[in-house]
């Protein structure tokens, strides 16, 4: 499991917390750290104790948003043939994992959805420290995707062969899938199209993208949008993937010292 974050150490001790309830452990837990200060650190350090599967740190000085950068190396350090990919700023349901490892399946990748919560409601779990929250939990928008009926799955499931609306807080892939499309564009700096232009290579290598729904449940903390100024550019970007079938970037998993 990889999980992103960037100076909200409250948001991640919320979701580290969720983590741990979890009905099936990752086999380790990969922190990609995109420059958070001490507070950060020693969150780590002190869930490293608690948890009963490894937890690493992976952590590059902030110079920027550089959250390719920040997952190439964090996956580098992966030594599990398939990554269930996280944000730090989400709780998860307690069959999270177990749901995306139930899902995989050869030459796809998952694309889960998330819940929203309020402003409101993310301050009182923030100030409680509490992670108990639930498809009833007042405070919540788009609550459909905080229904988890996993025998009625299949209703919900499907592939397509599109990199649209892909979002890395809730996503899972095989490792040497990634490794085959040279992973995240490195140079994709600021907020913005990161996750579906690594999704369109995965298509264009042939790799589906698989929709879950009714499982694989997720809440997403509020917080303002980060700055938008490279989006328009990096759109582009991902429609040229498209247009021109490109497959691997040049400079992305393997140009990672």
């Amino acid at each position: 499991m990889v999980i992103s974050t960037y100076n909200w150490p409250a948001a991640l001790e919320l979701c580290l917390k969720s983590v741990l309830l979890q009905t099936k452990m990752p086999n380790e837990i990969i922190i990609a750290d995109d420059g958070s200060g001490d507070e950060t650190r020693q969150l780590v350090n002190d869930y490293k104790k608690l948890s009963p599967v490894p937890i690493l740190h992976v952590w590059h000085t902030d110079e920027g948003f550089q959250k390719t950068i920040i997952l190439n190396k964090a996956i580098k350090q992966s030594t599990a043939p398939y990554i269930v990919q996280i944000d730090g700023d989400v709780i998860l349901e307690k069959h999270f994992i177990a749901d995306h490892l139930r899902s995989a399946q050869p030459k796809a990748f998952i694309r889960g959805t998330r819940a929203m919560l309020t402003p409101q409601k993310t301050q009182e779990l923030l100030n409680n420290k509490s992670i108990n929250i639930s498809v009833f939990t007042a405070g919540l928008k788009h609550r459909n995707n905080a229904l988890r009926l996993y025998a009625l799955r299949f209703l919900g499931a499907r592939t397509k062969m599109s990199s649209n609306s892909v979002r890395g807080s809730n996503m899972s892939f095989w490792k040497e899938d990634f490794i085959n499309i040279n992973g995240y564009d490195n140079s994709i700096k600021g907020w913005g199209h990161e996750d579906e232009e690594l999704a369109a290579r995965f298509i264009n290598i042939g790799v589906i993208k698989k929709i879950v729904k009714l499982c694989a449940v997720q809440y997403h903390l509020y917080h303002p949008v980060s700055g938008k100024s490279n989006e328009p550019k990096q759109r582009e970007l991902v429609e040229q993937v498209k247009h021109d079938k490109i497959k691997q970037t040049p400079n992305g998993y393997r140009q990672i010292i």
